[in-house]
């Protein structure tokens, strides 16, 4: 097999050509491995500040954003410097479905897959959101992404109309992946160097 190259998104080969799923998601991880902290909160931060600047976010009041792992591009932050400006929300593991529940800062515990998830009894419908920030393992230009394999986003996305956003870093984004007549695509990616707007069909 080919070396994968380190900067996917400058290549025009198919990735599908290359390699599959799983390997994207090893490829990645690997990447992520070798991000310093400095590194890792620079991106997140330029991210964010892109992020921010839509017209889109600043009109949006209800957002479903995801509460960051360690390896993923951090939200803590967009939670707490806009959490008394905006109704954000998270999702809680229920089956194989998501719930949403309001965020709280202090309502928080340890739930599945070692997530910090919301408390209570609050639940909320997907049609209540105005945007929803996506976490995924790889996009491509197209806003096709790859989850971590269990299918909950697609599931829920699938039943919204909310602008989707997904948020990565710049060796997150492919030029091209190949999709499911399920993947449900983002409408707006954004990595560190990138804002690309996906005019769906």
């Amino acid at each position: 097999m080919r070396n994968f190259p380190l900067s996917p998104v400058t290549q025009s080969t198919r990735i599908d050509d290359i390699m599959d799923k799983d390997h994207i998601r090893r490829h990645v991880r690997a990447r992520k491995e070798l991000l310093g902290n400095d590194e890792r909160l620079q991106a997140s931060d330029r991210v964010m500040q892109r992020l921010e600047r839509l017209a889109a976010f600043l009109v949006s009041e209800h957002i479903l954003v995801y509460h960051s792992l360690p390896d993923e591009l951090g939200t803590h932050n967009l939670l707490e410097k806009w959490h008394t400006g905006k109704r954000f929300y998270l999702p809680r593991v229920n089956g194989v479905n998501l719930d949403i529940l309001p965020y709280e800062q202090t309502g928080l515990e340890i739930g599945s897959f070692h997530i910090e998830e919301p408390t209570g009894n609050e639940l909320h419908d997907i049609s209540e959101m105005d945007m929803i920030i996506v976490p995924a393992v790889a996009y491509d230009r197209r806003g096709n992404r790859i989850g971590r394999g269990k299918g909950f986003y697609d599931r829920l996305l699938a039943d919204t109309k909310a602008l989707k956003i997904g948020i990565a870093y710049d060796f997150q984004l492919f030029d091209e992946i190949s999709a499911s007549p399920h993947d449900v695509p983002v409408d707006i990616v954004i990595t560190e160097s990138h804002t690309i707007v996906i005019h769906h069909t």
